[in-house]
């Protein structure tokens, strides 16, 4: 294959012949995709460092959450927060970072988690804005993998957000699935490790709801194939959280807290 174009001959397909003399030309062109090149953003000292998933959460025509002053969409905040904490670590040199969108694009669950496991990354950080009924909620709360939810709210944000998923096939042989099982455990316990740093390193940075760490069957998660969580920054339908996540000094605060929570991370996986 060459170019971009795949050659299929006669055994394969018994038409589009052409006559060239006394000779018969079986071939058929097929125009391929473009191969997927997922890009990397790397300080130049971090040449071989573990590589880091930002997934910028909505996108295109889904536009997530909207502020509660009507000015803010979540699709926007949450491409400016991942290219803000892009840049902040590939600054600080200790991973390399990819994203799953840096532009206003919509990707499927698939697609995003896709990311992670092509580049076999350390980490997934998916991030999001929350919103309510309740104009008073307020605070960040980081999400990671369970079969099982932490409780009735996470159970149905995660429903809201496997909407639309695609439907793999599911194993069929015993030995297989007994070792996804295996490997879904062992991930669970290293997102909620992650998750348990993230909350360590933003407390008293940021506002955090109650119980900030919970968990559910979040298919994005589950998809990435590592450690993986989902972080909620704060409520768009809250009017001081949408202050603060539409300040770019509040929202340093965040990002450094981020940072120094997966350098963190991925350096106790490396050391095991």
């Amino acid at each position: 294959m060459a170019g971009g174009v795949l050659l299929l001959g006669a055994a394969a397909l018994a038409f589009g012949r052409r006559e060239a003399g006394t000779e018969t030309d079986n071939r058929v062109t097929v125009a391929l995709a473009p191969p997927i090149k997922d890009r990397i953003w790397a300080n130049p000292r971090a040449a071989t460092r573990p590589i880091v998933v930002l997934d910028a959460g909505h996108g295109g025509h889904d536009p997530g959450a909207i502020s509660v002053s009507g000015e803010a969409r979540e699709k926007e905040l949450t491409l400016t927060l991942a290219r803000e904490l892009r840049d902040e670590l590939v600054k600080r040199g200790r991973v390399r970072v990819a994203m799953t969108r840096d532009s206003d694009s919509y990707l499927t669950l698939e697609d995003r988690s896709a990311v992670a496991r092509r580049l076999n990354a350390s980490l997934f950080l998916s991030l999001h804005m929350d919103s309510a009924p309740n104009p008073l909620a307020r605070g960040a709360t980081v999400y990671s993998l369970s079969d099982v939810a932490s409780d009735a709210e996470s159970e149905r944000l995660a429903a809201l957000q496997n909407r639309g998923r695609g439907e793999g096939e599911a194993a069929t042989d015993p030995v297989d699935a007994l070792l996804s099982e295996l490997a879904v455990r062992s991930q669970m316990t290293e997102s909620a490790d992650l998750a348990a740093r993230l909350v360590r390193k933003t407390a008293g940075q940021i506002e955090l709801r109650p119980e900030p760490h919970r968990f559910a069957a979040f298919h994005v998660l589950r998809s990435a194939g590592g450690a993986a969580v989902l972080f909620e920054a704060g409520y768009l339908s809250n009017a001081e959280d949408e202050a603060m996540l539409r300040s770019p000094e509040a929202r340093a605060k965040i990002v450094l807290a981020l940072a120094q929570a997966i350098e963190a991370d991925v350096a106790a996986r490396a050391s095991r």
